[in-house]
């Protein structure tokens, strides 16, 4: 959806269904209404994190959450043709529009401008979603366009900023975000938070945290100092699962985008390798995680995938996949367990133990799973000598993950191992997570077809073919920046 799809119905609107008809009204206003830019928004989140709006099944795959059950070209590593396009010209410029008009005194004083919250609450929360969708979109690619996009007609050739840029810049976004709320009428249009500072605050120094720990081997001394200042932030951190940033979804019109990858179709199953690491732990989620049936091989060929029983087990719960079923972009659950990796890094003062327990306490509730005290303690999971998820994990009868282990020695191992398991099914951080921390221990299918990259599980996305006819001269100096080139095994800044 686009800028100027939503037409408002009302000016105290929560849910997408107060929107009424989405229809353009030929008879409206030619002057986007700020209100509905942030719908528009808001309402591709969840196709993000789901994979799909620009990939993010990849990254799924990558981190063995799923498993290609009958075309699995993208598990055996096939080069990904992916456009980050879309995001900048949908998402990204209904929020740039926001703030442009929230900004410029032409329009800033208007009525249309004014209805949807005053002036620095809608700069602030448009703000603060930006940097998180800039954040997926860096962390998938590494350089991208950052300081010079989202200005139209007037820069048609942006240069690819390098990510240790992008990521300072966006931890300042997400401070000046917070500082732009200024008392006034809260936002209309929001879908999530119904225009609460507070909430929108916590979400800013969440994500501030999470990006804090992206940084910590490319810029330790960096990354300590901005998280220290986001967990001791007076306006808090997301904590209750009340608070998590979460995207509902009426269904009709605006449907979950789970409930659309299955619609009429069966392509992607629960992968068995985070299906083993959580029957090794004896991880009550797991039956949350997926639908009834097996967890189904990683990373076979086509010709062994399709001879496998049809029964195995979707990567949600039936429940989960429903038409109106809410989907959590970021949850208490990571919230706490970042928190607790940054105490236990010295980072910040706090019980990094207690930290971890609520984090883990507050993932079983999301999902509505018992057992989380027992699991806390146990032999698997307790945060001074849990031994994790076991050896020979995701294994079949045809060998396609050979050495594979969720083995944990140390608390910061367990906190990046159930950091795995609670960002489920959210392909883009656990991804992203597992080339910061290689936690679990993932291996390569062996039926890898990238042998141009080593066979190994990639590192990140190439860049499109429209980046290279479209902006040919900036996307080769960011592709100069990478050793390797424009490859998948190719490493961003952070991912050392």
């Amino acid at each position: 959806m686009s800028a100027g799809t939503f037409i408002l119905a009302g000016s105290s609107c929560k849910k997408l269904e107060d929107f009424g008809d989405t229809n353009v009204n030929p008879n409206g206003s030619i002057t986007p209404i700020t209100a509905a830019l942030l719908t528009s928004a808001e309402s591709n989140l969840a196709g993000i994190v789901s994979g799909v709006v620009s990939g993010g099944s990849k990254a799924g795959l990558f981190a063995q959450y799923i498993s290609e059950t009958q075309y699995t070209d993208a598990s055996l590593y096939a080069e990904p043709t992916l456009n980050m396009g879309g995001t900048y010209s949908g998402p990204l410029m209904d929020l740039q529009v926001i703030i442009n008009k929230n900004t410029d005194p032409a329009t800033k004083g208007s009525n249309e401008v004014q209805s949807s919250g005053s002036n620095g609450n809608q700069i602030a929360v448009a703000t603060i979603l930006k940097a998180y969708y800039f954040w997926t979109v860096t962390d998938r690619w590494g350089d991208v366009p950052y300081s010079e996009a989202l200005q139209g007609a007037g820069n048609l050739s942006p240069a690819f900023d390098k990510q240790e840029d992008i990521y300072l810049g966006l931890l300042q976004d997400l401070k000046d975000g917070i500082a732009s709320f200024d008392g006034g009428l809260n936002v209309v249009g929001d879908l999530i938070y119904n225009g609460n500072p507070s909430n929108w605050k916590k979400l800013a120094n969440t994500m501030r945290m999470q990006m804090a720990l992206r940084m910590s081997k490319a810029n330790p001394t960096l990354a300590a100092a901005e998280f220290a200042a986001a967990y001791n932030d007076p306006n808090g951190f997301i904590m209750t699962n009340d608070e998590n940033f979460t995207l509902d979804h009426p269904g009709g019109s605006f449907k979950n985008p789970y409930f659309l990858i299955y619609d009429g179709r069966s392509d992607y199953a629960f992968s068995k390798t985070i299906g083993d690491i959580m029957s090794n732990m004896g991880d009550n989620r797991k039956n949350l995680y997926k639908s009834t049936g097996a967890d189904f091989p990683y990373g076979l060929v086509r010709a062994d995938a399709i001879t496998l029983p049809t029964s195995y087990a979707k990567f949600l719960s039936a429940d989960m996949l429903k038409e109106n079923a809410p989907v959590v972009i970021i949850s208490a659950a990571t919230s706490l367990l970042a928190a607790a990796e940054g105490v236990e890094r010295g980072w910040a003062t706090g019980n990094a133990a207690a930290l971890y327990n609520d984090g883990i306490t507050a993932s079983f509730a999301q999902w509505g799973a018992s057992g989380a005290a027992a699991y806390i303690a146990s032999p698997v999971a307790n945060y001074a000598t849990g031994t994790g998820g076991g050896t020979a994990i995701g294994s079949s009868p045809f060998n396609s993950i050979v050495g594979a282990d969720a083995i944990t020695t140390t608390p910061l191992q367990r906190i990046a191992l159930q950091r795995y398991i609670a960002h489920y099914p959210d392909g883009i951080q656990a991804w992203s997570e597992w080339r910061r921390t290689g936690i679990p221990n993932l291996t390569p299918t062996t039926f890898a077809t990238n042998t141009d990259a080593g066979s190994a599980i990639p590192r990140r996305y190439t860049y499109f073919i429209n980046d290279y006819s479209l902006n040919p001269a900036q996307v080769a100096i960011a592709v100069s920046r990478l050793s390797g080139g424009d490859k998948m095994n190719s490493r961003m800044w952070w991912d050392q």
